[in-house]
C-alpha cells in the first residue's frame, strides 16, 4: 500500500471544469437530518463542514429547491432568504479552512408525504405511480404518499425552481453546484421508463424522458459558467423506495451522457451500483462504458476503500473519489487515508437528526 500511496496522485492537487482542488478525496453529499423545520442551516452546520475542509471538495448535502422539493423532515432548503444566509455560514467556514464546497439542488418527485408538502398536497412525480417505503416527517415515519402526475405546463415551474436555486446557492457563496439526478428521485423518476408512462413530450422515448434533466442544467447554466456546474447520476440504484430499473439502462443512461456533453459540465459523479449498497451491476449493465461516454472529469462513489480508489484511478477510470459515509466519524479523512490511519465506524443512530453529538464531536488526528 505505501509504494502504491506513493505513485498515486489521490492526495494531489487536480482541477475539475474550472474548480481546483487540493486532492481528488471528495465529500460526498450526506443526509444527516439536522436542520430546522423551516430548512434552516447555521453554525452548527459551519462547523460540521468547516472540520471536513480538507477533503478536495466537498458536495453538501442534499439540499431542497422548494417546498414541493421536500420528502423528508428536517433536511435543508435554499428557496428562502434565511435557508442562504445560514448556507453563507456555512460556505465561509469552508473557505476560512481553505475549501471547496458546492451545493447539491434536490427535487424528491414522489418520494414524500403529504405532511411535508405545501398546504398538504400530493407528491409530484412524472407519473402517478406510488413509490415503496417510508419516510421521515415531524410524526416519525410513515409510508410514501401516492403522488400525482405533473401536468404539462407545470414542469416549466419546476425548471424556474432549480435556477431560483442556483441563483441562491451563488448568492450563499458556494463554489459550484451538482444538479442531483439520481437516487430514483425527481428527476431519476423521469429518465426511467419504470417510474415515467407520461404520452407527452416528457415521456415515452429515451429523448424525451431525458428532456428533463437536459432542460434543467441548461437553465441553470444560465446563472453559472459550465465549469462550476457538475451532475450526479446512478443508473443501477435501487434506492428511494426500491425504484425499478429503467428497462434499458445502458441506451438511456447513454444517450442522457452523451446529450450533457454538449454543456462541458465540470464532472459527472456517478453512484456505482445501489446507493450505499453492493457494487455489482445486474446483468447487461456496464457503469464503465457509460463512464468512457462522458467527456468531462468523472467522480467515482459507492463502497471505495483507498485500494480500489489507487487501482481505479491508476487506469485512468476515475478524475476523483467519493467517500460518504467514512466523513461522519474522520473528519480529517484525508490525512488518515494519506497516513495509513485507522478509520472510525460511526454507529448507524448518528447518522440522522440531533445535535452535535454525532455530527461534530468526531476528534481529529493529533497534531
Amino acid at each position: 500500500m505505501t509504494d502504491n500511496k506513493a505513485r498515486t496522485d489521490l492526495f494531489s492537487p487536480a482541477r475539475l471544469g474550472a474548480l481546483d482542488l487540493s486532492n481528488r478525496i471528495v465529500m460526498a453529499p450526506l443526509t444527516r437530518s439536522r436542520a430546522t423545520d423551516d430548512g434552516l442551516v447555521g453554525d452548527l452546520q459551519a462547523t460540521y463542514y468547516a472540520q471536513r475542509a480538507s477533503a478536495g471538495l466537498i458536495i453538501a448535502e442534499a439540499t431542497n429547491i422548494s417546498m414541493q422539493g421536500r420528502g423528508y423532515a428536517l433536511t435543508p432548503g435554499i428557496w428562502t432568504d434565511e435557508q442562504v444566509a445560514g448556507w453563507k455560514k456555512v460556505t465561509d467556514a469552508v473557505h476560512a479552512e481553505g475549501g471547496k464546497i458546492v451545493s447539491q439542488l434536490w427535487h424528491v418527485g414522489r418520494y414524500s408525504h403529504n405532511d411535508l408538502q405545501p398546504n398538504g398536497q400530493a407528491p409530484v412525480a412524472p407519473s402517478a405511480i406510488k413509490a415503496e417505503g417510508d419516510t421521515y416527517t415531524n410524526d416519525g415515519m410513515v409510508p410514501v404518499a401516492m403522488p400525482r402526475a405533473l401536468e404539462t405546463d407545470e414542469i416549466p415551474g419546476i425548471v424556474a425552481d432549480y435556477v431560483r436555486a442556483a441563483e441562491n446557492a451563488k448568492r450563499a457563496g458556494f463554489d459550484g453546484i451538482e444538479v442531483h439526478s439520481a437516487n430514483c428521485y425527481l428527476l431519476d423518476q423521469f429518465i426511467r421508463d419504470s417510474t415515467n408512462k407520461r404520452t407527452d413530450r416528457y415521456g415515452g422515448s429515451i429523448e424525451n424522458r431525458t428532456r428533463l434533466t437536459q432542460e434543467v442544467v441548461e437553465a441553470v447554466l444560465g446563472v453559472w459558467d459550465a465549469g462550476s456546474v457538475g451532475i450526479r447520476l446512478s443508473p443501477a440504484s435501487t434506492s428511494a423506495g426500491n425504484t425499478p430499473l429503467d428497462s434499458d439502462v445502458m441506451a438511456t443512461y447513454g444517450h442522457l451522457i452523451r446529450q450533457l456533453n454538449r454543456f462541458n459540465l465540470a464532472y459527472l459523479h456517478t453512484v456505482e451500483g445501489v446507493t450505499g449498497g453492493a457494487r455489482q451491476m445486474p446483468e447487461g449493465i456496464d457503469l464503465d462504458v457509460l463512464r468512457a461516454e462522458f467527456k468531462g472529469a468523472y467522480i467515482g462513489n459507492n463502497g471505495y476503500d483507498l485500494d480500489l480508489a489507487i487501482a481505479r484511478r491508476a487506469e485512468s477510470k476515475i478524475n476523483a473519489v467519493a467517500f460518504g459515509r467514512p466523513f461522519i466519524a474522520n473528519p480529517d479523512l484525508v490525512e488518515r487515508l494519506r497516513n495509513g490511519v485507522p478509520l472510525t465506524d460511526a454507529p448507524r443512530e448518528t447518522y440522522y437528526g440531533g445535535g452535535e453529538a454525532g455530527l461534530t464531536d468526531w476528534p481529529k488526528l493529533a497534531a
